[in-house]
């Protein structure tokens, strides 16, 4: 079948694969080789038709997918063989040669391959005997068979190694697909999850006090419209650092280390009762590693706020000897799910462990007898890419 490519390659003409422009050249071949012999050495009409007999199964091959070799080499060298008889024709030997170049090249084994290969040398020796006085250059037509089988092994190689390659590249194109759909989902839940859910705690405090205290009530709302501001300039900048492969600029500024006593007053802000601790040089981290720390730091804060908003959380970010390592550890006491409420995919804890991961780093999340503890160490150096909004360096 001719695959068209028009549009991806340019091209004005369909481009061929090779195993497509085997099965037009092989045939072209062998009915010009039986016509030449036909016409060079003329003979009866009974050798006219073992003419047409030995070209004939390649137009078969062609066609036809599927033909067994054993088949196709025997209704080529049979022919090509008996016309041999009366000395005339010997150029038709040439059909076993082009037999031996497609056995080299679509054999599915190398033993299959061998055997019938020494089917098709085989043929010369044959004729050379059948004839009487013998006329054929015997050892020449082996080498003629021998060099075609020799070239067919090398492009049915070559074949494979492309197939193999092809398949290598859409198992790589699908694993860059479920990494950026992975990182899409990052993002999503970063800047919509977090934001939806900050603005849902202080709607939902409004709505508690909104007889009682009219204050209180204009207080949440204020701040719900702030976390909503936030929420929607860090996602138009990460919509923008998403597309700025296709459009000309410089790159928007990402989320870093230096940011997290920010995040911090946003919390508590928002009614979270949280201590930050900060040691050592945090310039000494790199860029992606600022924006992991970050992103992790923002969904232990907002866990927090989410499953313990009575509790009291100390985050607590210490560099040296190397590494990075960011503790949040939340005491006191937990809000329960409500009843009937089916359980939820920890997104936010998978995300973190994928962003670790990919720096190299580690983190563990889990209950402690007092409430929760989230801990993370990363390199300082983990890349010098450029970091992409979910912490993820490219």
């Amino acid at each position: 079948m001719q695959q068209y490519r028009r549009g991806v390659s340019g091209r004005s003409f369909p481009e061929w694969s090779q195993t497509e422009l085997v099965r037009v050249l092989i045939p072209v071949f062998a009915v010009g080789t039986a016509i030449i012999a036909a016409v060079a050495d003329p003979a009866s009409a009974a050798d006219l038709v073992l003419c047409g007999l030995a070209a004939a199964p390649f137009l078969v091959w062609a066609r036809v997918t599927g033909v067994p070799l054993l088949a196709l080499s025997l209704a080529v060298i049979v022919p090509a063989v008996v016309a041999q008889r009366s000395g005339q024709l010997e150029p038709l030997l040439f059909e076993v040669s082009l037999l031996a170049f497609v056995i080299g090249r679509s054999a599915s084994s190398t033993s299959e391959s061998a055997v019938l290969g020494v089917l098709a040398l085989l043929a010369p020796v044959i004729a050379a005997v059948i004839q009487d006085p013998s006329e054929i250059s015997t050892g020449i037509w082996i080498l003629g068979i021998a060099f075609p089988w020799v070239f067919g092994r090398a492009a049915g190689r070559q074949a494979e190694l492309i197939a193999q390659l092809e398949a290598t590249r859409r198992e790589l194109a699908q694993q860059a697909l479920l990494v950026e759909r992975r990182r899409i989902a990052r993002d999503v839940h970063d800047f919509v999850g977090h934001g939806l859910a900050a603005v849902m705690l202080q709607i939902t405090s409004a709505r508690h006090v909104l007889h009682r205290d009219p204050v209180a009530v204009e207080e949440a709302l204020r701040s719900a419209e702030e976390v909503g501001r936030r929420s929607m300039r860090e996602l138009r900048r990460t919509v923008a650092l998403l597309r700025s492969d296709d459009e000309a600029g410089v790159a928007p500024p990402v989320p870093s280390a230096s940011e997290i006593p920010a995040l911090v007053e946003h919390a508590r802000a928002g009614g979270l009762a949280v201590e930050l601790r900060m040691r050592g040089d945090h310039s000494a981290i790199a860029a992606g590693v600022g924006v992991a720390l970050y992103r992790i730091a923002q969904e232990a804060l907002a866990n927090a706020a989410r499953h313990a908003p009575r509790a009291r959380t100390v985050l607590a970010l210490e560099v040296g000897d190397g590494r990075a390592c960011l503790i949040a550890e939340t005491t006191g006491p937990t809000a329960a799910a409500p009843a009937g409420e089916p359980e939820r995919a920890c997104y936010g804890l998978i995300g973190m462990r994928e962003r670790a991961s990919a720096l190299g780093g580690e983190l563990t999340a889990g209950p402690t007898p007092e409430g929760w503890l989230v801990t993370c160490t990363l390199p300082l150096e983990a890349t010098d890419a450029v970091p992409s909004p979910d912490g993820v360096t490219r």
